[in-house]
């Protein structure tokens, strides 16, 4: 009976993968055929523009020319209409001088005869019809306007369609992934002609083979890439993997995706475990502030009373401590109850079993005391603080009443010279045995602890007046490298 129930729960198993995988081919289809509506649309009115446009340009033009003909028929009459208007006034001068010279004819005296052809000879020699051409200034000819437009309308009836550029090649041997950007490398294909722009899309998934998005995470686009490459910068690797896909463009047509590759986004990837808050502290996203429920607990450390030191190491971090260590209960905490008494404390809701991992801590405003590091799950009683005991160690930070900074462990506390960073950068080698804290702003190596991690770790946090916000899906940035081939030369108490 068993064996039949485990066998038709693989055929439920397959079938349901089978759903899904169906589901998803009609949803793409649905959407590719939303896709295609709104293309043809698109590219419907882009052609309807450019005709218009090329209306408009064949009538522009054609005016151009039409003014350049009206121009120089205007000058070419112009010019004749001045030739003829000197002519008739010559004409008319001539015909006057014509009369006079047949009427000097007819005179008979003498010396009136040779005064009057004296007159006729100084007329005739100064006639305008003797100084002026008797040919026209300009031809009718405008052959020089003659026009052809054969090899235009050869080139209009070639009038086709942009071709479509095929799908570029995502070059996966050149894409590189590191300090949480991926940058994206790939090849147009050839013959394509001039591609003007390119457009990338990323999306989150969590199998490589498949590439399917996390949950309904769509597409997320970058458009109007003038280069073969790109990098996405300041992402989250909160999924196995990031799939991305490149289309090439030209002046009007989009081509199809490239074949989409995925990713893989290695990273530490964690939340708090509300479980174990203690009840003052506000779990909201990857955000931890301190919340006191009532005043009467808290009334003699807010007046800056001072509480005593219960570290046991020759070296103080202060002599008030901005988180004094309660009576501890005998037993360890059982189970997954809450941190209580002073121990303000949360841990993170994944297990370090091996390997590296790194996350960041930021302080928000008006913080007074915070801790950071890693801790055995079941080891911690409910009442006791980070690096207050050997299975947990730990960054302190305070700026009450005075500045500190401290490295935690096994009730001892080694007071560092440098002042609380605004971003703390923790790296975990489990397999190693290593933990470091980083300045991330000042890239400092703040202290490291060595030792030897016999169960699986998780992170841990304490937040006392103020909050803390932590990064996680980070990968481990590649500055770490530094203070990872250096650390034995790192001014850290080994000891500890």
């Amino acid at each position: 009976m068993d064996t039949q129930k485990e066998a038709l729960r693989r055929i439920i198993n397959t079938l349901a993968n089978k759903n899904e995988e169906l589901q998803y081919f009609l949803d793409s289809v649905d959407g590719t055929r939303t896709g295609l509506q709104e293309e043809s649309c698109k590219v419907m009115s882009e052609l309807e523009a450019e005709l218009e446009k090329l209306s408009s340009a064949l009538e522009e033009r054609g005016a151009q020319l039409c003014d350049i003909i009206k121009g120089e028929k205007q000058r070419k009459e112009a010019e004749l209409q001045r030739q003829l208007s000197e002519g008739k006034a010559a004409l008319l001068s001539c015909q006057e001088l014509l009369e006079f010279a047949n009427q000097s004819l007819t005179i008979t005296n003498e010396e009136e005869f040779l005064t009057a052809a004296k007159e006729i000879k100084e007329r005739v020699t100064m006639a305008p019809a003797f100084r002026m051409a008797t040919r026209p200034a300009v031809s009718e000819n405008m052959s020089q306007f003659t026009v052809d437009f054969s090899g235009e309308k050869a080139g209009l009836l070639r009038l086709n369609f942009l071709p479509v550029p095929r799908a570029p090649e995502i070059d996966v041997s050149s894409c590189i992934v590191r300090d949480n950007c991926i940058t994206v490398t790939w090849r147009p294909s050839d013959g394509d002609g001039p591609i003007e722009r390119y457009d990338l899309e990323h999306r989150k998934a969590n199998h490589g083979g498949a590439l399917r998005a996390v949950g309904e995470a769509g597409w997320e686009k970058i458009s109007d890439i003038t280069d073969t490459q790109v990098t996405l910068s300041g992402l989250k690797f909160d999924s196995p993997f990031i799939v991305v896909r490149v289309r090439a463009r030209n002046k009007a047509a989009a081509g199809d995706f490239s074949e989409p590759v995925a990713m893989e986004t290695k990273a530490f990837t964690f939340g708090f475990d509300t479980a174990t808050a203690h009840a003052e502290l506000k779990i909201q996203g990857d955000t931890v502030t301190w919340e006191p429920q009532g005043v009467k607990g808290h009334d003699a450390r807010l007046r800056g009373k001072e509480n005593k030191n219960r570290f046991a190491a020759p070296v103080q971090v202060s002599s008030r401590s901005a988180t004094p260590s309660p009576n501890k209960t005998a037993g360890s905490r059982g189970g997954r109850e809450r941190f209580a008494g002073e121990s303000y404390t949360v841990l993170g809701d994944q297990e370090i079993n091996g390997g590296c991992h790194y996350w960041e801590l930021r302080p928000l405003a008006d913080w007074k005391s915070l801790s950071v590091g890693v801790a055995y799950r079941g080891s911690l009683g409910r009442f006791d603080q980070l690096g207050k005991s050997s299975t947990s160690w730990c960054l302190y930070a305070s700026q009450w009443l005075q500045s500190a900074l401290a490295a935690k462990h096994g009730n001892r506390a080694k007071a560092l010279d440098w002042p609380p960073p605004q971003r703390i950068g923790v790296y975990c080698d489990h397999d190693n045995g290593e933990l470091m804290f980083i300045d991330v702003d000042r890239l400092r190596l703040l202290h490291i602890f060595r030792s030897r991690f016999l169960q699986p770790l998780v992170p841990a946090f304490t937040v006392w007046c103020g909050g803390i916000s932590v990064a996680t899906g980070l990968q481990v940035p590649s500055f770490m490298g530094n203070f990872v081939s250096s650390n034995h030369n790192a001014a850290a108490d080994q000891s500890l």
